[in-house]
């Protein structure tokens, strides 16, 4: 078998014989009079018309020797056979499609329709013409791309073999539509908020932080579909608002959870959670049956009904029930000892970070469908405490097959209040709890201006995946992946490091100096970033994070004999070096330093 580097030579030959004659290979202009789909639906009307029809597609199948060719030819809309002859087209033509053409291909054919002897619609082909010349292989047929990560990589390829993976981001497609159509359908505004945001919040979530170099002010990508400025759109006057849009959070990957994807969330005055609930089950069933056609799914080892009676589970009870755990009367030490007990990994010892970990734990055991009522006022900061029920929230959670899709509150719109539990969540925020709130003095300052009673919920992406039965990632066309160069940067791994003469004697202000002229050295040499990577791994399997980009490693050698070996091992290693001596130290202006400070 050829290897993909004799194939790629192998076409660029085909593409030269093609300039050689003049033929552009990849031409602008594109003459099609039907797509696939509408030749396959008016067959019969235009064979009978004997109408000539000109499609073009990517060459899937090429087969046939001799005086007959068939292909088989893909757009966007279906597949269809087109046959060459020998004796319909010109000979030079037929020759130069033996010649030059290969699967994966871009071709234009003029013809007209007719039948096989063995019954399939093909199109005979008078004329064809080269749209794209194609230089890299497709997938083999039967097998495709069979590493996931590499089907997810070249996703490109992935669809172009799997209609089922085609079909699947159209049903994703039709999610939205359906989602967006309820909305409009209920009397809700489409809208549109910030996504970058001086102060993010919306969620309990880690942002992702850039700069703006206009304004010279550090912002964050959004966390959620604009909460807080669609609140803000209830105080101007508005009543039923939503927006669908990305939302973007810098933590873990997992089979629920992506650092970027859809969302929506919707506000409505005059609601509470109780409005909320009735409209999200609504919702939901009106998804699975206009997108699936049924209300039933499997995920995993749950089964579930869209269309039964939605139960409702109380946070503090369930985790009581499952876990012997009360909320009401516990601290860290004791959930901790159950998280152990229990074999849950847990991050951050605050008791809202504790409680939190105990749910998820607790969830996955409830199939659904369900809503999550009575979370604990400490893991809810923007929801309404339940009437006579001190501690709880008028918050509510979906729960489909073990998991949370959706989120939503009567909306907490006391400003004094909403102060205080923004205070809690700086309390968190300074004793390192990265996934607390930021809090945002100017929309408490928008409450005191007066914001309505309302009901807000938000859901995202990992709802369609629990339909589809997938992990999330595989819903997406294109999710973030690490580079695929990462063998090729671990072997680019460059740190500076600076080797001193301790017989030298040099004082402490003259290697701190002659280091940083070291490292400007290197850096005109090596580039902005000394360092060539993101992050390195302990020997326990930690990834620490490296956000340097001059770092600089400092040793020392006894001799000058041992500092000469080692520039000369060095340079036969083909490393970048730069020299720093006494003599050029000596010519710089730090003496007059050295006079006249002292650290």
């Amino acid at each position: 078998m050829s290897s993909l580097e004799e194939i790629r030579a192998e076409r660029l030959k085909k593409l030269q014989i093609l300039k050689d004659k003049g033929i552009n290979p990849y031409p602008a202009e594109v003459n099609r009079s039907h797509e696939i789909i509408s030749v396959l639906e008016q067959f019969s009307d235009l064979e009978i018309e004997k109408k000539i029809i000109t499609i073009v597609g990517r060459v899937m199948v090429v087969r046939g020797q001799g005086a007959i060719m068939f292909v088989v030819l893909q757009d966007a809309t279906g597949k269809l056979q087109v046959v060459f002859k020998e004796d319909v087209i010109p000979e030079e033509s037929f020759s130069l499609f033996k010649d030059v053409v290969d699967g994966g291909d871009f071709i234009d054919v003029t013809g007209t329709l007719f039948v096989t002897q063995r019954g399939e619609k093909s199109l005979l082909v008078e004329s064809w013409r080269m749209v794209t010349k194609s230089l890299l292989p497709l997938p083999d047929k039967y097998h495709g791309l069979q590493d996931e990560e590499e089907r997810i990589r070249k996703r490109y390829l992935d669809l172009l073999g799997r209609d089922e993976l085609r079909q699947m981001f159209k049903r994703k497609e039709k999610f939205w539509d359906v989602t967006r159509s309820f909305m409009k359908e209920q009397g809700f505004t489409e809208v549109e908020t910030p996504t970058l945001e001086v102060t993010t919040g919306g969620a309990e979530a880690r942002p992702f932080a850039t700069h703006h170099n206009d304004f010279d002010i550090d912002v964050f990508l959004r966390i959620s579909v604009g909460e807080l400025w669609q609140k803000r759109l209830l105080s101007a006057g508005f009543e039923k608002i939503f927006e669908i849009g990305r939302v973007y959070r810098n933590e873990g990957t997992s089979p629920n959870h992506l650092q970027e994807f859809t969302n929506l969330e919707f506000y409505q005055a005059f609601a509470d959670y109780e409005d909320g609930m009735r409209l999200v089950e609504n919702l939901y069933r009106t998804i699975a049956s206009e997108v699936y056609g049924t209300t039933k799914f499997t995920r995993g080892e749950h089964t579930f009904d869209l269309a039964d009676e939605w139960i409702k589970v109380d946070y503090i009870t369930e985790i009581k029930r499952q876990t012997d755990i009360d909320l009401l009367n516990t601290n860290e030490e004791e959930i901790k000892s159950k998280l152990n007990a229990l074999g849950v990994k847990y991050e951050g010892d605050n008791i809202e970070r504790l409680t939190d970990t105990l749910w998820k734990y607790c969830r996955k055991h409830i199939a659904g469908p369900a809503f999550l009522i009575n979370h604990p006022k400490l893991v809810s900061p923007l929801a309404k405490e339940v009437v006579g029920q001190p501690g709880a929230t008028q918050r509510f959670q979906p729960i489909i097959a073990g998991t949370e899709v959706g989120n939503g509150y009567s909306e907490l719109n006391d400003p004094l209040e909403q102060k205080a539990r923004f205070d809690l969540q700086q309390t968190l925020i300074e004793r390192g709890d990265a996934e607390a709130m930021m809090p945002d003095f100017e929309f408490v300052e928008m409450l005191e201006h007066g914001m309505p009673p309302a009901c807000g919920f938000g859901f995202g992406e990992r709802l369609f995946a629990i339909l589809e039965d997938k992990p999330i990632r595989e819903t997406q066309l294109f999710p973030l992946m690490k580079s695929k160069d990462v063998s090729i940067k671990e072997k680019e791994r460059k740190v500076a490091v600076a080797v001193y003469n301790t017989e030298a004697n040099l004082e402490s202000w003259q290697i701190a100096n002659t280091i940083a002229h070291l490292g400007a050295e290197l850096g005109v040499r090596g580039g902005k970033s000394l360092l060539k990577y993101d992050s390195i791994e302990t020997s326990d399997g930690v990834s620490i994070p490296l956000n340097i980009q001059h770092p600089i490693m400092v040793k020392v050698s006894d001799t000058n004999e041992e500092l000469k070996k080692l520039l000369t091992i060095a340079r036969e290693s083909n490393l970048q070096v730069a020299v720093f001596t006494r003599e050029m130290l000596e010519t710089t202006n730090d003496k007059k330093i050295k006079r006249n400070y002292s650290w």
